[in-house]
C-alpha cells in the first residue's frame, strides 16, 4: 500500500511541476509579446459596445460599479449600459433607477432566475457590435475597454478578450491570500491565451463579439458557471479567446472563509460538471491546448489535492496512533521527549521535487504581480496564500466532487447573500 501511495504521490508531483514548467517556458518564449497599451491610445474605429450588469442584492456596491462604467475612456454614444435587476429583495432596484436618466443607460427588472437569465435579457436588447458583462461587485479601470477593443481591431479572428481581474483593496488575511492567487491567475491566463487554452471568460468584463452569441446561442445555466461554459462552447467551435493583461478590473473578493468557501465551491463544481458536459474535448488533438492541456490539468489538480489531503489525514492518524501506543508503552514523559538529529531530515527526491514545485508557484505569482502592478518585490501575502489555501481548499474541492456526483446544484443567489 505504501509503495502505491508513494508512486501516486510522485506522479501527481511530477504533473504539477510539468504544468508550472510549461507556463514558465511559454512565458520565456512569448514574454516580448506581452504588450501594454500607451496612455491616451486611440482606435481607428470605435464600434458600439453593450455592457450588461446583472444584479442581485447589490445595493451597497452597485453605484460604484455603474459609475466606473460611466467613467470609461470610450465615446458615450458608443457605449450601451444595461442594468438588469434579477429579482433583488433589497433596494437594488431603487439604486438602478437613479441611473435611468442617463442617455446610454437602460434598466430592466425581472423575476429571479439566475445570472445567465439576466445576461440573456440584456442580449435580447443589445444593439452593440460587442457584448460584455461586468459583475455588480466589480470596478473597471477607465482604459480597460479601449485596450480590449484594440485586440479585436488588431485581429479579426479574435472572438473574445478576457481582462486582468485583481482583488480590490485587500484588507484582511483572506483577501490578501486571494490577491496573490489573482496575480497568479493573470499570469496563467495570458500563458493559456498564447497556446489557445483559455477555459473561462470571467464575469468581470470579458468582452465578446456579439457574433458569438448570434451563432452559438445565448448563455446557458451551466451549473451557475456560465462564464466557463461559454468559453468551452467557443473552444469547441474553434473561436479564438485572448487575454489583455493591462485591462484591469477590480473585484470585491470574499472577506471571510465562509464566503470564499461558497464561491469556490460553485467554481469547482461548475468546472467538474462543465468538464463532464464537454468531455468530448478532452484528449482530442483537434481541440488543441484546451483538450490536451487545460482541462486535463484541471482534473489532475483536483484529483491531486484530494489525494494529498487524504494522505495527510492518513499520516496524521497513523502518527497519532503510534504516539498513543508509545505513551502506553513508556509513559507520557518519556514519549514526549524530542531529540533533533540531522539523520532524520528527509533527503528523498520527492522532498526536493516539492521544493521545486513551491519555487515555481512563487515565481508565477511574482510574474503575475509584475504584469498587474509592475512590481516584483516579495509580498508577505504569499504566506497567507499558502496557509489559507492549503487548509481550506481541500474542503471545497471534496464538497464540489460530492455535489457533482450527487447532481446537486450550487446557487448564485445564495452566494450573493453569503
Amino acid at each position: 500500500m505504501g509503495s502505491i501511495s508513494t508512486t501516486i504521490f510522485y506522479i501527481i508531483t511530477f504533473l504539477s511541476i510539468y504544468v508550472q514548467v510549461f507556463f514558465l517556458i511559454t512565458f520565456l518564449d512569448k514574454r516580448r509579446k506581452i504588450t501594454y497599451s500607451p496612455e491616451g491610445m486611440t482606435l481607428t474605429r470605435y464600434p458600439k459596445v453593450t455592457v450588461a450588469v446583472p444584479c442581485y442584492n447589490e445595493a451597497e456596491r452597485l453605484e460604484k460599479t455603474v459609475l466606473s462604467l460611466l467613467a470609461l475612456d470610450y465615446p458615450k454614444e458608443k457605449l450601451e449600459i444595461f442594468l438588469v435587476d434579477d429579482g433583488s429583495t433589497d433596494n437594488t432596484w431603487e439604486i438602478i433607477q437613479r441611473f435611468a436618466t442617463y442617455p446610454n443607460v437602460h434598466v430592466f427588472k425581472k423575476e429571479n432566475g439566475g445570472k445567465y437569465t439576466a445576461l440573456n435579457v440584456a442580449l435580447e436588447h443589445a444593439t452593440g457590435e460587442f457584448f460584455g458583462c461586468l459583475d455588480s461587485d466589480s470596478l473597471v479601470d477607465p482604459a480597460a475597454l479601449i485596450r480590449i477593443i484594440k485586440y479585436f481591431e488588431d485581429d479579426a479572428q479574435t472572438m473574445a478578450v478576457a481582462p486582468s481581474v485583481i482583488v480590490n483593496n485587500p484588507k484582511n488575511i483572506i483577501q490578501k491570500a486571494q490577491h496573490i492567487e489573482y496575480h497568479m491567475a493573470v499570469y496563467n491566463k495570458k500563458m493559456l491565451a498564447f497556446v489557445g487554452g483559455i477555459n473561462v471568460t470571467p464575469g468581470p468584463f470579458s468582452i465578446f463579439r456579439k457574433y458569438v452569441f448570434d451563432t452559438l446561442g445565448p448563455y446557458k445555466k451551466a451549473h451557475n458557471t456560465e462564464d466557463q461554459e461559454i468559453a468551452l462552447r467557443m473552444q469547441k467551435h474553434g473561436y479564438k479567446i485572448d487575454h489583455c493583461p493591462d485591462a484591469y478590473v477590480y473585484t470585491n473578493s470574499p472577506t471571510t472563509v465562509k464566503k470564499l468557501y461558497r464561491q469556490r465551491l460553485r467554481w469547482v463544481n461548475g468546472f467538474i460538471r462543465n468538464c463532464a458536459d464537454y468531455r468530448t474535448l478532452i484528449f482530442k488533438k483537434k481541440y488543441g491546448a484546451i483538450g490536451l492541456f487545460t482541462l486535463p490539468a484541471g482534473v489532475v489538480s483536483i484529483i491531486g489535492i484530494i489525494f494529498l489531503f487524504a494522505n495527510m489525514i492518513y499520516s496524521l492518524v497513523r502518527a497519532s496512533i503510534d504516539k498513543i501506543t508509545k505513551i502506553h508503552a513508556v509513559g507520557f514523559e518519556r514519549a514526549s521527549q524530542m531529540h533533533f538529529d540531522w539523520f532524520y531530515i528527509n533527503t528523498k527526491a520527492i522532498f526536493f521535487f516539492i521544493i521545486i514545485l513551491y519555487v515555481l508557484i512563487i515565481v508565477s505569482t511574482v510574474i503575475g504581480r509584475h504584469m498587474t502592478e509592475r512590481r516584483t518585490k516579495f509580498s508577505f501575502s504569499l504566506v497567507y496564500f499558502f496557509a489559507v489555501y492549503s487548509v481550506v481548499a481541500p474542503f471545497w474541492i471534496l464538497r464540489a466532487v460530492f455535489q457533482s456526483i450527487t447532481q446537486k446544484e450550487t446557487n448564485w443567489a445564495v452566494e450573493r447573500k453569503a
